[in-house]
């Protein structure tokens, strides 16, 4: 076949066939660039996996440990706080238990103070009683509202 033979469909089947050869040639170089490429990068992976699941179990591991403490702190915790209210309850029954004698001692004391000081001034015991009575009445009555203020405060 001499050139001058040819037609304008054999030049496209010329052109044709030369980019699919062109074509093939390219993906070609393109998977083998991309062959590499996933090499590279199972490497990647499998160095990753032999590297990483050792420090993730080792993590897990620690996380474990640290909720086992952490447990252990919650118990010390609650006993901490049952402690706390076991001494809150105790101070306050020996307060209860303190308290009013506290207060009868202290009008007791008041009474007598002031009954004592009647009897000196108008040489009457009667007086001197019902003074030292309304004393030690008055002294109970200012330490009840004073504890009252107290607690009322806390």
């Amino acid at each position: 076949m001499p050139l001058a033979d040819t037609t304008t469909v054999d030049v496209l089947w010329i052109a044709l066939s030369v980019f699919f050869i062109v074509l093939a040639l390219g993906l070609g170089y393109l998977f083998f660039r991309l062959a590499g490429a996933v090499g590279r990068l199972s490497g990647f992976i499998r160095g990753l996996e032999q590297e990483l699941l050792p420090v993730i179990h080792k993590v897990g591991g620690t996380i474990d440990r640290t909720n086992q403490q952490l447990d252990k702190v919650d118990l010390v915790t609650d006993s901490a706080v049952d402690v706390a209210e076991s001494v809150d309850t105790a101070v306050r029954a020996v307060t209860m238990a303190v308290t009013r004698p506290v207060q009868r001692i202290s009008g007791l004391a008041a009474g007598i103070s002031h009954g004592f000081a009647s009897l000196l001034a108008r040489r009457d015991v009667s007086t001197a009683y019902k003074e030292g009575r309304r004393a030690a009445e008055r002294r109970e009555e200012e330490i009840a509202e004073e504890l009252a203020r107290e607690k009322a405060e806390s």
